[in-house]
């Protein structure tokens, strides 16, 4: 028996994603692209997916899909050992499936999309931590980042990605977790956060992402991938 050969898949950057035109409805949250199609049952989510699914090749790279009784969010990410990332391939799978989602009269939706996740870990050694969080939640070492990042190897809780403590500020907490929207919802979901009792502790980043603290303390980050 022989192994099976690895696809091989042309990388882009989000930025040239984004540009590649039709990929409009498509936000890029963190790893990978998302967007969302409102339906009216969980009938007519199915035959979306259906649909999804007969579109020639799917079966080669497929995307990663949420479906509910009031909608289908689907994720398009291409993962190798050296990239996870978007690819040229994701131009093309976003375009059909938009157009494979019209056919039922079915539109896309970015505005309620989003991505929770990666959890954030400081560590002041983090070999000798990595292998504890992986034991205990079951993951694997993310093939393109093993010194910092791990994975749910069934792809549905969000990453772990570790950061050196020795560079965090005296006081900051050391767990905390990203929150990612698209760009033109970033400074409203800010706003309510700090709104509703949080405050801004680090915006120099913005808009690739900014820190809040709630009335405690505890940290989370508002991501985009713009600059990123």
């Amino acid at each position: 028996m022989t192994d099976t050969p690895k696809r091989s898949f042309e990388t882009i950057t989000i930025t040239e994603f984004r540009e590649a035109g039709g990929t409009e409805a498509w936000p890029v949250l963190g790893d990978g692209a998302a967007t969302f199609f409102r339906t009216g049952s969980l009938a007519e989510s199915a035959r979306l997916v259906e649909a999804i699914a007969a579109i020639e090749g799917m079966a080669g790279h497929p995307p990663a899909i949420d479906i509910r009784d009031d909608g289908v969010t689907v994720r398009l990410l291409t993962r190798s050992d050296e990239w996870w990332g978007m690819s040229r391939e994701d131009v093309e799978r976003a375009r059909s499936i938009v157009a494979a989602a019209a056919t039922l009269g079915l539109r896309p939706d970015r505005s309620v999309v989003q991505a929770v996740g990666p959890i954030v870990i400081g560590a002041r050694d983090v070999k000798a931590v990595m292998p504890f969080w992986r034991a205990l939640l079951g993951y694997e070492y993310r093939p393109d980042s093993p010194d910092e990042d791990l994975i749910d190897p069934a792809d549905r809780g969000p990453g772990l990605w570790f950061e050196d403590a020795d560079e965090l500020a005296e006081g900051r907490n050391r767990m905390h977790f990203a929150v990612w929207v698209p760009l033109e919802q970033a400074e409203a979901r800010v706003a309510a956060a700090v709104a509703a009792g949080g405050k801004v502790i680090f915006d120099k980043a913005a808009p690739a992402w900014w820190t809040l603290a709630d009335p405690e303390g505890n940290e989370a980050d508002v991501a985009t991938t713009m600059n990123r």
